[in-house]
């Protein structure tokens, strides 16, 4: 829509993954670099973790094309939300291995006879898990047991786990410790920098085909948008597209800051409820209803005490009647 009006040969801010759109900061790279070394070095276990919208599966998608070029074989889940069987049988099936009626250990099986010959045969296995954050613990253990497959001095399946900063927490716990001491190399992702965040937008607008960035998106509206997002690339991307939309609609040359505001305010990004924990909740719940009890045993101890001081009254009254 607004493409031949800003001289764009293709919509810069697309929110999915694409490669070719990527935009390397230090700690993409240095990310990107453990992801691949821990493949081609067969380290084991490498984890990747990083906030909500920083990259991560732009990255994955990036080391899917290396391997792929590598010829190496992998198997890539991106809805981890599975019980321990059905994650075997998704695998299993990525690798293309039968399994169809097959059973939990005849499914163990096939995998390690195909790690086993692709090793022999000098060839590497990646199992690259996104999202990982929402794996169940029984399933984190079924991978961990996967990595049991090994030589003297190598690990015959390399596994990634990428997910937000939960799965951290996540290999913290004590009955994950096994794992956790498995993991060879770790990464984390952050958000863009003031300075990263004006390389990451021109970038994009370059590779679109924009001839001056600059022009487009002014440093006063690069600062806006900084400011709206907080250098996340995927906040980044919504403002930025719609940014274009709006100065489309108004056909002005150029986004100011006031557009970046407007989209902001329409997205509501200063909106933000704090999560309440789950178990805070509950404890404030139930302090409020023994105060709430402690309350009624007050009046209900109140009124006993008053109902008590009226009989004693009655009765000296009767008494004092009777003489």
């Amino acid at each position: 829509m607004y493409k031949n009006f800003y001289q764009l040969r293709r919509n810069p801010f697309e929110i999915t993954p694409d490669p070719s759109f990527l935009f390397a900061t230090r700690k993409h790279n240095e990310a990107l670099a453990a992801l691949y070394y821990g493949v081609k070095r067969r380290k084991g276990f490498v984890v990747m973790t990083g906030e909500v919208g920083t990259g991560k599966t732009l990255l994955v998608r990036c080391l899917l094309q290396v391997l792929n070029r590598a010829h190496i074989a992998y198997a890539y889940v991106f809805n981890p939300r599975l019980s321990p069987l059905e994650f075997l049988q998704y695998v299993a099936g990525d690798f293309r291995l039968p399994i169809a009626g097959k059973s939990k250990s005849e499914l163990l099986l096939d995998l390690s006879n195909l790690v086993i010959w692709r090793y022999q045969n000098n060839l590497t296995t990646v199992l690259v898990v996104d999202e990982a954050h929402h794996l169940s613990v029984d399933v984190l253990e079924e991978i961990r047991l996967l990595t049991n497959l090994e030589t003297p001095t190598e690990k015959l399946l390399q596994i990634l786990l990428i997910g937000q900063q939960e799965l951290e927490e996540k290999l913290d716990s004590s009955n994950l410790r096994q794992l956790k001491q498995r993991i060879a190399l770790r990464s984390r992702l952050t958000a863009l920098d003031l300075a990263e965040t004006q390389g990451y937008i021109y970038r994009r607008l370059q590779v679109a085909g924009h001839p001056s960035p600059a022009e487009l998106f002014p440093p006063d509206a690069v600062v806006e948008i900084f400011r709206q997002s907080q250098g996340l690339p995927r906040l980044i991307n919504t403002l930025c597209e719609n940014a274009l939309i709006h100065g489309y609609a108004k056909q002005v040359p150029s986004i100011t800051p006031s557009i970046v505001e407007e989209i902001a305010a329409d997205f509501r990004l200063n909106v933000v409820h704090p999560a309440e924990n789950g178990q805070a909740a509950r404890d404030e719940h139930r302090m409020e209803v023994e105060r709430a009890a402690a309350v009624l045993l007050d009046v209900y101890a109140h009124l006993r005490e008053r109902q008590g001081s009226e009989q004693d009254l009655r009765i000296a009254v009767s008494t004092g009647v009777k003489q």
